[in-house]
């Protein structure tokens, strides 16, 4: 894998469960040297594998699907039918060997099935188990299922997406599991350094809906002391302006901010009209906004003469913050990501893997060819 000593080696996991919030978890914690292990059954795979796009070619196959790819590298596989005995005794026994379990199966599932905490605690006092689902294990949401997208909307996140005549605007997917994974990845990491100190392993109840509050700080906040509603308000923002995005050649776009009237007069001289500063309508951040249709026709005359890469290496030269709406395209031959050493393509079944430590696990009749794990000797497929 790497000759370099990693942060993580020697620790051993467990992951149950697919889509985003655990398995980003698992492979934050196998991307810095976790022996990380992904429990799947072929009666009921991770539905990143066959539900979710892009897939390679457009044909959908256990092994071709982007997003499990980039949720699951560096990982090893495992299948077992944890419906059959004989797959929960094999699970106990895996259960003994690891220092962390991940899982973000709907509450009750893993007692269900024998897995449970309490249970494994007795075979493993030192177990540490990170449960993360939408609301966590208890409450009066606790058995409501959905999707990233139905979690930004409750978290009060959609209200404040959008245009201000405009209805609320549904985040990307998974946004509040990225949330979810990388606070349960800094508590995963906590509870194994405790147990390591005390022997005592624990149980970690992740709600993925109050993590996203995190993001609702401010707004929280502003509503407890003033009782003010925050709005819609698109691209503006309450202290910069100009603010936004605008149209440059060949439909591209630059996005760009002025914080002060000294970044106003700036960019006035950025874009050759100086007087821009001294006119009245746009002198303050007040008249600016008060005159915003009239502004951003004139930038947007600028912009739209010139590439967004050219808009913004001129702004940025004047000191403006400005920086181009980059499509997926441009991000592969952006230059700042070609000098990330670990940003590349592996040669995989799957589409693509931006780790370079190990591709998305593929699913054959046995686990993906990865190097032997010592004290995992028994375990083997389906």
């Amino acid at each position: 894998m790497t000759a370099v000593a990693q942060a993580l080696a020697g620790l051993k996991v467990l992951e149950f469960g697919g889509y985003a919030a655990g398995p980003h978890i698992g492979k934050v914690l196998a991307n810095f040297g976790a022996s990380t292990i992904h429990m799947e059954s072929r009666e009921r795979p991770d539905g990143f594998r066959i539900q979710y796009p892009p897939f390679k070619d457009n044909r959908h196959g256990y092994n071709r699907s982007g997003c499990f790819a980039f949720f699951n590298d560096s990982k090893y596989s495992v299948t077992v039918d944890l419906k059959k005995p004989a797959g929960v005794v094999l699970t106990r026994r895996m259960a003994q060997w690891c220092d962390l379990i991940i899982e973000n199966m709907r509450p009750g599932v893993m007692e269900r099935l024998g897995l449970g905490f309490a249970a494994l605690a007795e075979l493993n006092p030192r177990l540490v188990m990170l449960s993360t689902c939408n609301m966590g294990q208890t409450g009066p949401r606790a058995d409501q299922p959905g999707f990233g997208s139905q979690l930004s909307a409750l978290a009060g996140m959609c209200e404040l997406t959008g245009v201000p005549d405009g209805p609320p605007m549904l985040l990307y997917g998974p946004y509040i599991d990225y949330i979810a994974s990388l606070l349960g990845t800094s508590a995963a990491i906590a509870g194994v350094i405790r147990s390591r100190r005390t022997g005592r392993g624990a149980l970690i109840d992740l709600s993925q809906y109050e993590c996203g509050l995190v993001f609702m700080g401010a707004a929280l906040q502003d509503f407890f002391a003033s009782g003010r509603l925050p709005q819609r308000r698109g691209n503006d923002d309450p202290v910069a302006v100009p603010h936004g995005a605008f149209p440059c050649r060949d439909r591209e776009w630059v996005a760009l901010s002025c914080w002060s009237d000294a970044d106003f007069a700036a960019l006035a001289e950025a874009i050759g009209d100086e007087k821009l500063a001294i006119d009245a309508r746009f002198a303050s951040a007040a008249a600016r906004r008060a005159n915003i249709q009239a502004l951003d026709a004139v930038i947007s005359g600028w912009t739209a003469q010139r590439s967004a890469e050219a808009a913004a290496v001129a702004l940025q030269a004047a000191g403006v913050a400005a920086y181009p709406v980059v499509t997926m395209a441009g991000l592969y031959s952006d230059p700042a990501c070609g000098a990330i050493p670990r940003w590349g393509i592996t040669p995989t079944a799957i589409r693509v893997s931006i780790s370079r430590r190990l591709p998305a696990t593929s699913w054959g009749r046995r686990p993906a060819s990865v190097p032997t794990m010592t004290s995992c000797s028994a375990i083997s497929s389906d």
